[in-house]
């Protein structure tokens, strides 16, 4: 005959495999429910990040103007080839604009050459010399050693911001160097760019620097007259 004690045993048994089951089965519901919201976690974060690293792409900028006219602060170079006439004397070689938009010439004095282009300065300066009888079919050549008064401005977040002359060929990078880098709080993608366009409106638009950095795309060039602002991370 069973005794009561030994038809309880199996009861708790059966109660306990139960218990198990159902503890096992809420373990594996529980990492499966957190690896689900791991998988949408980094589904979500590919998918931010991703549209935070889209094709890189150059500013939409007008392309820069080569600018060749002569402004104030600007040095040239004057040459003069020519029967003299008595009197006259070899002028100096080099000038620089004045403030008034002039170079002051041996015999001719004060020329306004401002907002000229080179060969235009030629002209002028050889039509002069023959007024005043100081030469005889002179041959005038003109040779720009310094476009100072070209200039690109930058400001925000790097160390020196200032106006700097712009060099043949600048581009961004060149310019971000002069101004000594960034600083420890800028956003280096987040570069806007103003550039005037020939109709004098102003063009505006944003440039990532690790774009440029890294190689996918090219330096943006730079025009005499653009304005670049380096802001601050938002972190």
């Amino acid at each position: 005959m069973t005794s009561s004690s030994e038809r309880v045993a199996p009861s708790r048994m059966a109660r306990g495999a139960r218990v198990a089951a159902m503890t096992l089965e809420r373990g594996r519901s529980v990492v499966l429910r957190a690896s689900l919201l791991m998988l949408v976690a980094l589904l979500f974060g590919a998918f931010v990040l991703g549209c935070n690293n889209g094709p890189a792409r150059p500013p939409n900028l007008p392309k820069p103007i080569n600018f060749t006219t002569l402004g104030i602060g600007d040095v040239l170079e004057i040459r003069i080839v020519g029967a003299r006439f008595g009197g006259a004397k070899d002028l100096p070689s080099e000038y620089k604009v004045a403030p008034d938009g002039t170079v002051n010439l041996p015999f001719i004095g004060a020329t306004t050459i401002v907002d000229l282009e080179p060969n235009e300065i030629e002209g002028v300066v050889r039509q002069k010399l023959i007024d005043g009888d100081f030469y005889t079919n002179p041959q005038v050549s003109v040779v720009v050693r310094g476009y100072f008064s070209k200039r690109v401005s930058i400001i925000g977040q790097v160390k020196k911001p200032d106006s700097y002359p712009l060099e043949s060929g600048m581009g961004l990078a060149k310019l971000i160097s002069l101004a000594g880098g960034f600083t420890d709080i800028a956003d280096d993608g987040n570069i806007i760019i103003q550039r005037k366009t020939k109709d004098g409106k102003v063009a505006v638009d944003a440039v990532d620097f690790d774009d440029i950095r890294d190689g996918r795309i090219g330096d943006v060039l730079l025009q005499a007259g653009d304005y670049v602002e380096v802001k601050k991370s938002p972190i």
